[in-house]
């Protein structure tokens, strides 16, 4: 155990060696100090203490999880928050009516009376980090497989529920390097967050689809909200009397821009990397699993934009799902042709059979690589399947309802509930079923059903196809599989209670029996396509093995690389908490005879107009302030800077993060990543990979010149 520890803080503090550049990894704030050198060498004037202090302010105080899937920043000493406008789209589109379209015509709040409360929305400050590896390696040793599992659950629970200290105090233990560390993370929790400002979707999604994953990039990805707290400057649930948090520490503003070469850090929330992936994990990815993805989330998006076309509620009700679900559609894409171009998997291959020479003279690490080739073979024939089960059959919203609506039913009709239980279900019931309905469009819903069913079976050998499934198609056969399944979506929706809204509400109204309820064939496919039952009925133990074996081989392999690059600097991968990334402002070439500058300017946003365009219209007053060349302090060299990239290591979750310069001063958001970069989740290109941020000056230059909103702009602290 000792010797664990020891290697631990040999790979991550050890003086920086040869295994990454400056701009690869994301690092632990805590642990940060050892990268300083290297920090200042290319900028950075601050020090350790100024990223992260326990005990005093310090910039990690500024950064919040921002609902728990991206990162902001506060700005100003009232609790102002910077975020994406993809982070806040939700919010944004849900306050949205067809009389009062924020969404498409951008909103600034003038004063505190005019911010909008985001019902579940919350942000969380990081309070401290504390490695725990020592306390739970010695409660798990000498156990193992279910055994060590359930003790090491227990141990995080015992260790959280100490560090909690008040009601709005969440903490957690999170495990990096495949459970060979640990680390105890402490937050504070705030629930009252209100939309402040938000730009018109054509500026704050300019470009979309088309643009997404793309550099050059002319888009003001940025929305606007405010953390309230009680008048003791405590958390606390929305209440009309609750005022505007005071920080601890704030983000000055920087409008000085940027140079290539120029030091650049994103700070914030990564989601997940996979960057130790073995080589079988690459190829199951790239050949099966992506694929499937992106086929079954394009018969998705297909339909839904076709009936968001011709209906402008529609469209704003769907907004936010579309847009979630078309950008991994382009990143499946992308990783994978990246992932390919880039030989990783053949790349792994080398690194492997060196490892495997080295793990040869290790009793405790020989032959794993010959463990992985094996249970990636026991997996691939129903990977593709395995995939159909969550992005194919639970695509359909009603299906998922279907099933947990039933049983429920079920359990009212045999009295199992007293009555609070049954009053705080039906309450339940009602909000799943609203919800449901918001989103629900007949025409899409059916066509995207009967199409993802037709695929599975074109995708999937018959012998291979569950008996649910099998019977469905034998008794609907047509003669081929898009009619044969038109036709049992068509059945379904003309005899189920579970699918159409207002035929479900009165349903559930009417206090059915249980024989109703199991009568009824949606509720009787519903029960087919449960995910735990799915796997559990068609694949037997072989998912629950592999996932097994796969984590025991993964601890193991991460274990043996961490003694084999003993003394070098080795980042964990993301998995959703705090991380540092530090590089440069910088330019590069995609392919021979392009230079990609390291900005773009609105005068890029003007090329791209297409007037009436769904992705590259603009707003009459940004044309009009354009013409002007009304750019007022935000300006630069009779332009306005939009975007700018940097060699920053980011993924999903960094959306909203600020690029802050040596100072410690904002100079953008981290708002994507390039497309010849898409491989960054497993493997990061050290020529290729750049963080796409949006440009401060231009946030400011929309809430001030084309919003109006100077009381915003007084609130923070600018430096020129």
């Amino acid at each position: 155990m000792k010797k664990i520890v020891y290697l631990l803080l040999c790979a991550m503090l050890l003086s920086f060696a040869t295994t990454v550049r400056a701009d690869e990894g994301m690092w632990i704030p805590m642990l940060i100090g050892k990268n300083q050198e290297q920090m200042k060498k290319q900028g950075f004037k601050l020090t350790a203490k100024d990223l992260y202090n326990a005990n005093g302010s310090s910039l990690k105080d500024a950064i919040v999880h921002f609902g728990g899937f991206c990162t902001g920043e506060i700005v100003s000493d009232k609790g102002l928050i910077f975020t994406n406008h993809h982070c806040g789209y939700d919010a944004i589109a849900s306050n949205s009516t067809a009389q009062d379209n924020i969404l498409d015509n951008g909103f600034y709040a003038k004063n505190y009376g005019e911010e909008k409360p985001i019902a579940g929305l919350f942000v969380r400050f990081l309070q401290r980090m504390e490695d725990v590896t020592t306390k739970v390696n010695e409660a798990t040793k000498g156990l193992t497989g279910a055994e060590k599992e359930a003790k090491m659950t227990e141990v995080f629970n015992a260790i959280s529920k100490a560090a909690i200290t008040g009601p709005m105090i969440e903490a957690n233990v999170k495990d990096f390097y495949k459970s060979n560390q640990f680390i105890l993370f402490v937050y504070e929790r705030f629930d009252d967050i209100r939309l402040v400002g938000t730009p018109p979707q054509n500026i704050g999604k300019f470009g979309g689809d088309t643009d997404n994953w793309q550099w050059p990039r002319q888009t003001g990805d940025f929305s606007v909200f405010r953390v309230y707290s009680s008048t003791g400057n405590q958390p606390a649930a929305y209440n009309v009397q609750n005022v505007p948090y005071k920080p601890k520490k704030f983000l000055p503003i920087s409008l000085k821009g940027v140079q290539n070469g120029d030091f650049a850090m994103v700070y914030g929330f990564p989601g997940r990397t996979d960057r130790y992936l073995t080589s079988y994990g690459v190829d199951l990815a790239t050949e099966k699993v992506s694929p499937t993805i992106v086929k079954l989330r394009d018969i998705r998006l297909k339909a839904w934009r076709s009936e968001m076309d011709k209906d402008v509620s529609f469209r704003l009700k769907m907004s936010s799902k579309y847009a979630q679900i078309a950008n991994y559609w382009k990143y499946f894409i992308g990783q994978t042709e990246q992932l390919k171009g880039l030989k990783v998997a053949d790349n792994k291959r080398t690194e492997e059979k060196a490892f495997t020479q080295w793990a040869s003279q290790k009793t405790e690490f020989a032959g794993l690589m010959d463990q992985y080739e094996q249970i990636y073979a026991d997996i691939d024939p129903i990977s593709v399947q395995r995939t159909y089960i969550n992005e194919g059959f639970n695509a359909s919203q009603w299906a998922v309802n279907a099933s947990g609506i039933g049983r429920a039913l079920i359990n009212f009709s045999k009295g199992k509930y007293d009555a609070a239980a049954t009053k705080q279900i039906q309450e339940n019931l009602t909000k799943a079923i609203t919800a449901y309905q918001e989103t629900y469009n007949e025409t899409a819903d059916k066509k995207i059903f009967a199409r993802i069913l037709s695929s599975f079976y074109a995708d999937v050998p018959v012998k291979s196809q569950p008996k649910f499934f099998a019977e469905i198609a034998e008794k609907y056969w047509t003669g081929n599989p898009e009619s044969t399944f038109e036709k049992f979506a068509n059945y379904l929706w003309e005899r189920s209670n579970f699918i159409n809204p207002e035929k479900l509400k009165a349903f559930v109204a009417s206090n059915p029996s249980a024989d109703a309820v199991t009568d009824d064939p949606g509720y009787q496919y519903a029960l087919n396509i449960i995910p735990a039952d799915y796997i559990k009925t068609n694949f037997g133990s072989t998912v629950a093995d592999f996932e097994k074996k796969k984590a025991e081989l993964d601890h193991l392999y991460l274990k043996a690389i961490l003694e084999k690059n003993a003394g070098k600097m080795m980042y964990p991968d993301a998995n959703s908490t705090m991380r540092l990334s530090y590089g440069n402002v910088q330019d590069y070439s995609p392919k021979d005879g392009i230079v990609y500058k390291t900005t773009t300017t609105i005068d890029g946003v003007m090329q791209k107009y297409i007037p009436g365009d769904t992705e590259f219209d603009l707003p009459a007053n940004l044309i009009e302030n354009y013409n002007k060349r009304n750019f007022g302090q935000y300006g630069n060299d009779g332009t306005l800077t939009v975007g700018f990239v940097t060699n920053n290591d980011i993924t999903g979750g960094n959306s909203g993060s600020p690029v802050i310069n040596g100072n410690g001063e904002l100079i953008g958001l981290a708002f994507d990543g390039n497309w010849e970069a898409m491989s960054g989740d497993i493997a990061f290109d050290k020529k290729f990979k750049r963080s796409i941020n949006v440009d401060i000056r231009y946030v400011l230059w929309c809430i001030d010149v084309l919003g109006g909103a100077k009381n915003i702009i007084n609130e923070l602290q600018i430096k020129k």
